[in-house]
């Protein structure tokens, strides 16, 4: 796969983030209050405003590939989470969307 065609399939997987988020806290954000990051930035890929990150305490790291190297990805995530809990965001081709986050940060929100 083309650099190109690569780029656009993780921004078209973080816009779908984006767009989730905004719709199911549609009555306490605004649509500026949760961005996409531009490809090749560095840090988190969803930017929360600091409205969103009191609702949303995590930092996403988004994949779309079809062999993802998980243990990088997560290493990834964790390195671009100084504002919130880790959380990676995968999928690959027609696959479901999938979020890993850490056992205790699990527990904690099934508590």
């Amino acid at each position: 796969m083309k650099t190109r065609s690569a780029k656009n399939k993780g921004k078209r997987l973080q816009n779908s983030v984006r767009d989730i988020l905004l719709e199911t806290f549609k009555d306490q954000l605004e649509p500026d209050d949760i961005k996409s990051t531009t490809m090749g930035e560095s840090g988190e890929d969803i930017q929360l405003s600091p409205a969103a990150r009191k609702l949303i305490p995590y930092a996403f790291e988004c994949k779309n590939h079809e062999k993802l190297n998980i243990w990088s990805a997560l290493e990834q995530a964790e390195s671009n989470s100084e504002k919130g809990k880790p959380v990676l965001i995968f999928k690959r081709n027609r696959s479901k969307t999938y979020a890993v986050l850490e056992i205790n940060d699990f527990i904690d929100l099934i508590k």
